[in-house]
């Protein structure tokens, strides 16, 4: 899954620990967030949402299928 974690990150001035403070996740996980090594439960991808002031949709993006 594609996310623009990072860009909103930095666009709204956090850093990771930052934003993993306000998430109540550890900043690992804002790393693997933002690397797209991890998908987040429903839940922590609202909270993501709420935090950049957007909707999920503008946060995450499936990845392309290739058949």
């Amino acid at each position: 899954m594609n996310n623009s974690i990072k860009e909103k990150r930095k666009h709204a001035g956090l850093t990771q620990d930052a934003l993993a403070e306000k998430l109540s996740v550890s900043r690992q996980t804002v790393i693997s967030l933002e690397k797209g090594k991890y998908n987040p439960s429903l839940q922590l991808a609202f909270d993501i949402a709420f935090v950049f002031n957007c909707t999920i949709e503008e946060v995450f993006e499936p990845e392309e299928k290739s058949n």
